[in-house]
């Protein structure tokens, strides 16, 4: 990709910003609260009806909506994102008897947000590295949240240097903790390796940490900066890459990724590594591990070996050291984050595949059997949505390999019942992800029917959850809207019946026998 020097108008970012900030919020309200109308006919807007005010509301384009319009005083009138946000927040005070002040700040902040994140890539180099290239790519985020991309309401000067939308790279803070307030869990020997250059005092150990975070957290670390407990010892001599997670970052060259606590609010949960997670994650990784090594691949999981943090601080100052990618990738396959490939870059396979039915297919082997393996055999319930995945294709730009990533968001059928377990799974791999993916491949290829294939994967498997999903009229779709309206606490998940696209469609003729899967 070449670099891009002239900085684009700033009616032209606004006018972008306005389109990406609201597609998410549409696809939220349209899911968990309007009501459609009946279809106006090919190539016309969707019309549907606000139940709280009985407004009506339509929208052109359909994985991603745009051009929001109201009616009133007998015409359709255009409203941008701010008048939408505002249209949003009386619907749901309407819909709920609950008010809300934070979130229409928050989606405001998320718009605000995709302006910097646009005029900031206008200056950018992206990475060489494709792999790269796709975690820095999200500039919509997830696509069912009213406010994927807010950074805390904090100024952009405060968070930009770190956000990989803006293809940023930094070096670590090299922190010093006094040996007696460590505390540590698994293998955590690469941090060592990470000062090389610095000088860490006798009766100290090293501790990388984010600058974002070191910053936000202050003032709570002051009086141990002040008692000696903590140290600045300067700074890494390289740069690391943020990924699409914003506090995991990449150093391509050491083959490894770190995770660090962050205390902003990044979709529905403040992004901290939670002292609950970090204590349960030996456990859960070793159980994913476990599944996946009795798999005999080509699927992987990029296990998280341990963590470091400051008893003091235990924490913010945490840091979780995963594995790369080197040691389960197939020779010659170059990974991508699968939620890259729906949202496009510079390379996208996706959006060059000649054959979309073969690609899809090929996409299909590579990420679905392990994850339903995981549940059925293992009864392990990976997060398997498309942040979490990335897939590997070969020198053709085909899907050959899912590696899987994550076990803070992993749930054991040990600690769940099954039920909530599989609904879990069908959530984050088929609403979340496969869904999107279909889309993305779909709008590529316009006439491109991509469920028969998935059909087919799916009921390969023998799994009784699955045959019955094949069957079921309805999959569950995740109310981020409402969940963030209403407070819910950020790790809730309360679903909604969505329109099944698995389940076979029934012959219109009853006495004609029909089989679209052949």
């Amino acid at each position: 990709m070449e670099r891009v020097d002239l900085m684009p108008s700033s009616d032209a970012v606004g006018e972008r910003a306005d389109a990406y900030a609201a597609a998410p919020l549409l696809n939220c309200l349209l899911r968990e609260v309007a009501q459609p109308l009946p279809d106006a006919g090919e190539g016309q807007p969707r019309v549907y009806r606000l139940p709280g005010g009985g407004r009506l509301l339509r929208v052109r384009g359909d994985r991603r909506p745009a051009a929001p319009e109201v009616y009133a005083d007998g015409a359709w009138h255009r409203i941008g994102h701010a008048e939408l946000v505002k249209l949003v927040a009386e619907e749901l005070r309407r819909h709920t008897g609950l008010s809300n002040g934070d979130l229409p700040a928050e989606m405001i902040d998320s718009r605000e947000a995709v302006a910097a994140l646009l005029t900031a890539r206008a200056r950018a180099t992206p990475p060489d590295d494709p792999y790269l290239r796709s975690e820095q790519s999200l500039i919509t985020g997830h696509p069912y949240h009213p406010a994927p991309k807010a950074r805390g309401g904090g100024p952009v000067a405060a968070w930009l240097p770190y956000a990989p939308e803006a293809h940023a790279r930094f070096p670590l803070v090299l922190l010093g903790v006094r040996e007696d307030e460590v505390v540590e869990e698994g293998d955590t020997a690469a941090l060592d390796a990470l000062g090389a250059s610095a000088d860490v005092p006798s009766g100290y150990r090293l501790l990388p940490a984010h600058p974002w975070q070191l910053d936000l957290a202050a003032r709570d670390l002051a009086p141990a900066f002040a008692d000696g407990r903590l140290l600045r010892l300067g700074e890494t001599g390289f740069t690391t890459w943020p990924t699409a997670a914003i506090r995991t970052v990449y150093e391509p060259e050491r083959d490894l990724f770190l995770k660090f606590s962050l205390d902003v609010r990044i979709t529905n949960d403040i992004r901290r590594l939670w002292a609950h997670d970090l204590r349960r994650l030996r456990r859960t990784d070793a159980a994913v591990t476990a599944a996946f090594t009795a798999m005999d691949g080509p699927a992987g999981w990029l296990g998280d070996r341990g963590y470091r943090t400051a008893r003091f601080a235990f924490e913010e100052l945490a840091v979780l050291v995963r594995d790369g990618l080197r040691g389960s990738l197939l020779p010659g396959a170059v990974p991508l984050l699968a939620a890259g490939l729906v949202e496009g870059f510079d390379g996208d396979p996706l959006t060059a595949a000649a054959d979309p039915g073969a690609w899809w297919e090929a996409y299909l082997r590579a990420v679905v059997p392990p994850a339903l393996t995981a549940f059925a055999e293992h009864g392990v319930v990976l997060e398997a949505h498309l942040q979490n995945t990335l897939v590997a294709v070969d020198a053709d730009g085909m899907p050959v390999q899912a590696l899987y990533r994550d076990a803070e968001g992993v749930k054991l059928l040990a600690d769940v019942e099954r039920a909530a377990g599989w609904e879990r799974l069908v959530y984050c791999l088929v609403v979340n992800h496969l869904t999107e993916v279909a889309g993305a491949l779909a709008e590529h290829h316009p006439g491109f029917d991509p469920w028969p294939a998935a059909r087919r994967e799916l009921g390969r498997h023998g799994l009784p959850e699955a045959a019955a999903l094949l069957a079921a009229p309805t999959l569950p779709g995740k109310t981020n809207l409402l969940l963030r309206w209403t407070g819910a606490d950020g790790a809730d998940a309360r679903y909604l019946p969505l329109p099944n696209p698995l389940a076979v469609p029934r012959p219109e003729n009853p006495g004609t026998a029909q089989d679209d899967d052949r």
